[in-house]
């Protein structure tokens, strides 16, 4: 039998119940009157609860994931690598890398080795920060900002034709004084958001030992410390934190887990209360504090609410994982999205990108494309032998550079014997035939001839999946003139 669980109504020993614009006051602008949710008494039953719960755990999941990575980062003292490979700081701070990703990182689902990477997080409680841009000259770089909703708030990098210097990064509501020598300012309306730069780098000693000074020209740090100085960090000498990862530690695991359903409606309030509802959305955070308050008022309600993540979690959300069910179709199994950091209200694509591969690029920097079957249909693993094949004058169209990376099931790096994970625009060895195709073989097995052992990408015995990305895109790969080859199998 279904049970109803009633909505407190407001009286002695309740406070009335607030608006959002209360909540938000910087988003009073937006909201021109206050949108009323279910009354107070209203009565609700465990049917309803469930349905509405798992519309809320799908809507909240990516705020929540990025609540719980603060909370993670506010433990850091200094910048250091988490486990010794993942670049991290505390709020209002970056870590970078030297060099490459390494396979043994569990914190990220895809990423690349074509890039050197840094991550930092920011706290709106904290003030604002600064972000120092090195003159990077001809090499494509982009320093991704995105708020708790994973959107873009500010656009910095070889694309917009960003200058070196110094960048703000400020909550909306600060007030204070932009100091000389900013050149410009991008503000963010939730409490956390996420700091992500890439620059290109060719998989060669000789660009790595270019690029080495530029990546210590590269730092974030709290307005309170800027004068105005380039500062330089040397990052090659970050300390560890926590239990070194290896391959024996990390095999066959996941993505460090975000989001727990048993605590997810725990939580969800204070989410809420760190990001504003965009126009339109006040009716949506109304209907969600109104399951929270019968949670708070009937134990019953907690635990159908509960119940209702868990299944969400592992019936809708789960599934997302899976590049097959993300974005928009493509040619030959492939699939893809437009809308990336730019969601809006697509809450599906928001968190299918978040859980399958979170901190996309918007499509002007990064064009993604996604792959879990053969062209025939078939489910790709590595006991099959594949090739792709980039016609003459038809590698991915890009003004920046092109790669095709293989993931295992979990979405990371398959440990191989090359520390191959990836081949494109960075390899300087790749084998063109002569009629200038270029073809990529996907196997467990090396291959025998070595033309096609040049560009083998290794994979696992197992299920695997594909991953082309085009930075900076070419006119062909946004109006889709250009579409990825198929995968076929030998």
């Amino acid at each position: 039998m279904s049970r109803s669980h009633a909505v407190p109504s407001e009286g002695p020993g309740r406070p009335a119940r607030s608006s959002e614009a209360d909540r938000h006051p910087h988003a009073r602008a937006l909201a021109p009157a206050a949108v009323p949710g279910p009354l107070p008494g209203t009565l609700m039953s465990d049917a309803y609860l469930t349905a509405v719960g798992r519309v809320a755990y799908l809507w909240g999941w990516p705020l929540v994931n990025l609540h719980n990575r603060l909370r993670a980062m506010s433990q850091l003292s200094a910048p250091a690598l988490l486990g010794g490979v993942v670049p991290a700081g505390p709020p209002g701070t970056i870590g970078m890398l030297h060099d490459y990703v390494q396979a043994q990182q569990r914190t990220v689902a895809c990423a690349n080795q074509d890039v050197v990477y840094g991550f930092g997080m920011l706290d709106a409680e904290s003030g604002p920060c600064v972000v120092q841009v090195p003159d990077l000259g001809d090499r494509f770089w982009v320093i991704q900002l995105v708020d708790q909703r994973t959107e873009s708030f500010g656009r910095l990098g070889s694309p917009y034709g960003s200058k070196p210097g110094h960048y703000l990064l400020a909550p909306h509501d600060w007030d204070g004084e932009v100091p000389p020598g900013i050149e410009e300012v991008f503000r963010h309306d939730t409490r956390t958001g996420v700091v992500v730069p890439r620059m290109f780098m060719d998989d060669t000693a000789e660009d790595r030992a270019a690029l080495l000074p530029d990546v210590r020209r590269i730092s974030v740090y709290p307005l309170a410390e800027y004068d105005g100085s380039v500062r330089e960090v040397d990052w090659t000498a970050l300390p560890t934190v926590g239990p070194v990862a290896s391959d024996q530690s990390t095999a066959g695991r996941g993505e460090q887990i975000q989001v727990d359903p048993d605590t997810f409606f725990d939580q969800l309030g204070a989410v809420m209360d760190e990001v504003p509802p965009l126009p339109g959305e006040e009716s949506l955070y109304a209907l969600f504090r109104s399951l929270l308050t019968a949670a708070e008022a009937d134990p019953a309600a907690a635990r159908a609410l509960r119940e209702a993540a868990r299944t969400a979690d592992a019936e809708l959300v789960a599934d997302l994982a899976h590049f097959r069910h993300v974005g928009l179709p493509a040619a030959h199994g492939w699939t893809t999205q437009r809308n990336g950091a730019r969601f809006g209200t697509d809450y599906l694509t928001r968190t299918a990108v978040a859980k399958s591969n979170i901190f996309v690029n918007p499509v002007e920097e990064t064009a993604y494309y996604y792959l879990d079957v053969a062209a025939d249909g078939s489910r790709l693993r590595g006991g099959d032998s594949y090739t792709v094949t980039f016609e003459p004058g038809a590698l991915p169209p890009v003004r920046g550079f092109w790669s095709l990376t293989l993931y295992d099931a979990h979405h990371f790096f398959h440990p191989n014997e090359l520390g191959r994970y990836s081949l494109g625009t960075k390899n300087q060895d790749l084998h063109v035939d002569p009629d200038g195709s270029l073809t990529v073989t996907v196997a467990a097995a090396r291959p025998a001839d070595p033309h096609r052992a040049a560009n083998w990408l290794p994979a696992p015995e197992g299920e695997f999946s594909l991953f082309l990305r085009a930075y900076w895109p070419d006119e062909a790969v946004l109006d889709g003139t250009w579409a990825p080859p198929a995968v076929l199998k030998d």
